[in-house]
């Protein structure tokens, strides 16, 4: 499965979902006539390991999320939140969103949990720390955090729990792209407890085989488009994997670069 290359990235030509759902499903399962051999049933029986698959998965597409108004110049896309009626699995955010500013914007966040700042796009200020693009900022629990914009900044947030994490500040330009695999190269954000924020950036054609996730592991796509087993995510898309859960295969043709949170280790396969 692969986009064309004249396809606009925000078309929904690119999302493969209502395939994945009835009646398509239902009909692609079934053994297809006149195709030899078993190709009809072997067709169906992946497909029906990828549904299974994404069963746990939390898929969210960016030109699908709707902007919540915050204050004036500044709005808010939800990615994640976790129910409240539970305890957290193992590195699963309370929360993940965008916060999105225009150019003379502001925003104040309360005290909470610990929360990273990763810039999208454009340049802000997170707690007096000037921000430019992939910039990456954490806060301790407990910090309140002012946001400011002077020319319109995308910003990731994410909110965890605990109150372990020190402030962590990795510029983008200092920060150099370490050999990670074949391909792959791997900057460490933040790590603790076994897990850790992360980006990736990688090649075109490059792979990652089979893995497991001991943690929560989340993709957040900053350039390029990434294949997750048969899902593929484009820029500013989002997923969330559950502790337990696996990919058995990550790929990328155009080329990528992600911010991950999960394992410190990948748990190959």
């Amino acid at each position: 499965m692969k986009t064309m290359p004249n396809t606009p990235p925000d078309s929904d030509d690119n999302d493969l979902s209502p395939l994945l759902s009835e009646p398509f499903a239902r009909a692609w399962a079934a053994p297809t006539p006149g195709l030899p051999g078993r190709l009809g049933e072997r067709l169906g029986e992946r497909l029906d390991r990828s549904l299974r698959a994404e069963q746990g998965m939390i898929t969210v597409r960016r030109r699908n999320t709707l902007a919540e108004p915050l204050a004036d110049g500044v709005q808010q896309r939800w990615l994640y939140r976790a129910p409240g009626a539970r305890a957290l699995r193992p590195g699963e955010p309370r929360s993940a969103c965008i916060v999105e500013l225009q150019a003379g914007a502001q925003l104040v966040l309360p005290a909470g949990g610990p929360r990273e700042f990763l810039v999208m796009r454009g340049s802000a200020e997170v707690d007096g720390e000037s921000l430019g693009l992939r910039d990456f900022l954490l806060l301790p629990a407990g910090a309140t955090a002012a946001l400011r914009s002077a020319d319109g900044a995308h910003i990731f947030v994410r909110e965890a729990e605990g109150d372990t994490a020190e402030r962590t500040l990795v510029r983008d330009q200092e920060a150099g792209w370490p050999e990670f695999a074949p391909g792959i190269r791997r900057r460490v954000l933040w790590s603790g407890g076994g897990q850790a924020a992360l980006l990736y950036r990688a090649d075109p054609g490059a792979s990652v085989p089979h893995h497991n996730h001991g943690h929560d592991e989340e993709c957040l796509m900053v350039q390029g488009e990434l294949f997750l087993d048969d899902v593929l995510l484009q820029q500013g898309d989002y997923q969330l994997a559950p502790a337990g859960s696996g990919h058995h295969t990550t790929e990328t043709d155009t080329g990528v670069v992600l911010y991950a949170h999960g394992d410190l280790d990948l748990q190959f396969c």
